[in-house]
């Protein structure tokens, strides 16, 4: 890149003897020169001490305002310099002449030497053979309009290293400060009405008036709603001018009186994590900034989604010279770049931080990187890298990984889609169920040989034996939920209604705004209407509609079902409750006064001492993972041997704990009690899970499926409650034959009566909604807009529409 000044805009350059030598050269043959250095005082020396240092080191001449003087005269007469006087070294006098390698290695010297005594600077005086002398200044400093500046460097560019991380936030591109979303919680209200918060009040009321009398001076609109306003009237609000203090320096003012208690509370209410105000949340350096390629600086280029960035360098025309030096990385950030876009994830920007990046995308950054490195012979286990694609791009990524295979590697792919199936070249199907009715090997060869074989669930989907029925009718609503004015990310400004009452799919390619429409702004919107708290704030202007109608929401997630260990699928349920109950209703159980307290592996009493009722042991490791060993004292069965010898239909706790869902409700089939709340666990799929299995050992999908099982057990919402459950694709990690039983259960809980909201690729789930509402109709800034809302009866009419597409050959 090229660094060009702020202030002039000009290019900042340096100069090399070379440069110097070239310029001298330059000059027609026989053409006298002149190499002088500024003569600078150093260490508070007068300018005769200099001179005496000059002639000991061999300099023998001096210029002063163009006239040459001996050194050696200068110190005899003793002669008194005037401030004005400009002083120069005259390190050499030479002549131009071309073919003469000796002449040209004493000008390179002569010039070098001038560059160290002017301390940067050399000055060249040309003395044609007619005409008027030239004179001429270099710099070996990057500097420019009085301003030294850094050269760019690897090390520059990068916010992990301290010489290229923002001073102000280390890097990090966040600090805390004053938190503008606090400040300024509803964007719809003027300055008029009272959008800044703390001059609510009337003590400091009195910030705001001299804004609103003096406004008209400075053609303030103080009437028009701060989303509305441009950017340099933003920045005027906090900043202030000669008629009013800004918000800025209200908050500087809370600080110099914050040794009184009110005044902290007050500050602490609009502080926050706020994006950097020196790097805008790109973590580098400000004179980063400085540094451009075809007017682009990197700041720039890490704003930009992936797709656009990649048109950049396509586009990009450099001169001959910077071309031969930038040919071979142009080519590796093209590459790279292309990869990013054929794994679908052309809509990010190159700043997005990794930790809110979903698992699918993570995954497939991953993939790209393998891909832009090229190797050969690898082995490369994938899985399920279709997670959060959509059709569209779920065929990219399968010439992706074909395009791995043909680079001479071996691709294995866990994956329950489709088109990825059908693409591959083995099939290697395990089953025939889950759990342990699994683990045997159904089949291995081509996905032909497959269809034409009624041998496990995933032939019988794909030949079409079994399917996902549509669904006869879709249901009727009259009452809804409306977002007006959604604005946050890439949402363009959208009013969206979410009917009450009946299971909605949130649709659209990845990047489209689905995510931040349910999770950043209905979720903590109804939750804070509802009572709740949430602690983002959201950029819409109201939520509307028939609110009375929902008690409280849900937002089902595939985050863990527990913080520990202990956590697991029995007692998430609130099963395990009756089967302790059961145990201490024994006959022997009652004679030691055994308690339900005493079959629980979470507090003393039946628990073993050792391990504390984990059934492991940690060894901690100084400088490697713990280590966790089966406890010694109970074999791993979590309780005390006299605990055990309590037995129900001759199993005893540990025994039960080890039973899956399934064999469990053979167990429990006279126990109501046991078998009401187990039931919907196999319902949605687990019938495999054990009943004591630890949360941590869950996938995603699994915990996701504990939490919605958990809701459709009868007694744990009331009868009057009417919540809305949203779902972030359910179906992730789940076959076919799971996600009928996904839908079975997610419409157990419409027909209680209440509303199911989901994001979803899956075109199974989409096809059996009763309402879609679709967003796009790109990724990225191309997204962010409604396409579609309507049954998918009346999508498939659809015409240019990418979920549309793909949903016409499943609705016909």
């Amino acid at each position: 890149g090229k660094t060009y000044s702020p202030e002039s805009g000009e290019l900042v350059t340096k100069d090399n003897v070379s440069d110097v030598v070239n310029y001298i050269q330059s000059f027609p043959e026989g053409t006298r020169v002149m190499i002088l250095a500024p003569l600078v005082l150093k260490d508070n020396r007068t300018a005769l001490d200099e001179l005496k240092l000059l002639m000991q080191q061999g300099f023998a001449r001096i210029v002063i305002d163009g006239e040459v003087f001996l050194i050696e005269d200068l110190l005899e007469e003793n002669h008194k310099f005037k401030k004005k006087d400009k002083i120069k070294i005259l390190v050499d006098r030479n002549v131009v002449k071309y073919n003469d390698e000796d002449n040209l290695f004493r000008m390179a010297d002569s010039v070098q030497t001038s560059f160290f005594e002017g301390h940067g600077e050399c000055n060249i005086e040309i003395i044609p053979k007619a005409g008027e002398k030239t004179e001429k200044k270099f710099s070996d400093k990057f500097e420019r309009d009085g301003i030294t500046f850094e050269e760019p460097s690897v090390n520059f560019f990068t916010f992990n290293n301290p010489y290229g991380a923002c001073k102000t936030c280390e890097g990090f591109g966040k600090i805390l400060g004053i938190d503008e979303d606090l400040v300024i919680p509803d964007k719809n209200l003027s300055v008029y009405e009272g959008a800044i918060a703390p001059w609510r009040s009337e003590t400091m009321s009195k910030w705001l008036k001299p804004l609103i009398s003096n406004g008209i001076r400075f053609d303030f609109p103080i009437h028009r709603s701060y989303y509305e306003l441009d950017q340099e009237q933003k920045d005027l609000l906090w900043t202030g001018n000669e008629y009013f203090e800004g918000i800025d320096a209200f908050f500087k003012y809370l600080e110099s009186k914050s040794h009184k208690i009110q005044y902290r509370v007050m500050l602490s209410r609009y502080r926050g994590r706020t994006v950097c105000p020196d790097c805008k949340g790109t973590r580098l350096r400000k004179d980063t900034s400085f540094v451009k390629i075809a007017n682009k600086s990197i700041i720039d280029l890490v704003l930009l989604p992936i797709n656009e960035i990649s048109l950049f360098f396509k586009d990009l025309k450099l001169d001959k010279n910077d071309q031969e030096v930038a040919n071979r990385i142009l080519t590796e950030i093209k590459n790279r770049l292309e990869y990013l876009e054929k794994v679908g994830l052309g809509y990010l920007t190159l700043n997005r931080l990794t930790s809110t990046l979903s698992g699918g995308e993570y995954q497939r950054i991953k993939l790209a990187t393998s891909l832009g490195s090229a190797l050969v012979g690898s082995m490369y286990i994938l899985d399920e890298p279709s997670i959060g694609l959509h059709p569209r791009d779920t065929k990219n990524l399968v010439s992706v990984l074909l395009e791995l295979k043909k680079l001479g590697n071996t691709v294995i792919v866990v994956e329950h889609e489709e088109e990825v199936m059908r693409a591959a070249d083995q099939i290697i199907d395990i089953g025939p169920d889950a759990g342990n009715f699994g683990g045997n090997l159904i089949f291995q060869g081509d996905i032909f040989k497959l269809e034409n074989k009624d041998v496990s669930h995933t032939a019988r989907y794909l030949n079409g034996i079994e399917e996902i029925t549509i669904p006869t009718k879709r249901r009727n609503w009259k009452k809804f939920i409306e977002l007006v004015g959604c604005r946050q990310n890439n949402l363009k400004n959208i009013n969206v209604k979410f009917p009450l009452g009946v299971l909605s799919v949130i649709t659209g390619v990845s990047g489209s705004g689905k995510s931040t429409l349910v999770r950043q702004i209905l979720f903590p919107v109804l939750s804070k209407h509802l009572g709740g708290y949430h602690d983002s704030v959201s950029k819409v202007d109201r939520i509307d509609g028939d609110l009375k109608q929902i008690t409280h929401m849900e937002f089902v997630d595939q985050n863990p079902i527990g913080k520990s260990s202990r956590s697991n699928p029995v007692t998430y349920v609130k099963a395990y409750d009756a089967i302790r109950q059961l145990f201490s209703d024994q006959v022997l159980s009652k004679q030691r006064g055994y308690k339900p307290a005493f079959f629980s592996f979470n507090v003393d009493g039946g628990r073993c001492e050792e391990c504390m009722g984990e059934g492991t042991t940690k060894i901690e490791m100084q400088f490697m993972a713990d280590i966790f060993l089966t406890c010694e004292s109970c074999k791993g069965k979590r309780f005390k041997s006299e605990i055990l010898e309590i037995k129900y239909k001759e199993k005893d706790i540990s025994q039960i704990l080890e039973m899956s869902i399934d064999e469990a409700l053979e167990f429990f089939k006279g126990n109501k009690k046991i078998s009401d709340k187990l039931k919907p666990l196999q319902d949605v799929g687990l019938g495999y899970v054990k009943l004591g299995q630890s949360s941590n050992t869950l996938s995603g999908g699994e915990a996701q499926r504990v939490k919605l099982a958990s809701f459709l057990v009868k007694g744990n919402l009331k009868l009057d409650d009417k919540v809305l459950f949203v779902f972030d694709e359910p179906t992730t990690g789940l076959h076919f034959h799971d996600i009928n039983k996904l839908l079975i259960a997610l419409n157990a809980l419409v027909e209680k009566g209440h509303t199911v909201i989901i994001i979803e690729h899956n075109m199974e789930i989409i096809k059996s909604a009763d309402w879609v509402i679709d967003l796009g109709p790109d990724g990225g800034d191309k997204g962010g807009t409604i396409c579609f809302e309507g049954t998918p009866e009346e999508m498939v009419k659809l015409e240019g529409n990418h979920t549309a597409g793909f949903l016409k050959e499943k609705v016909k």
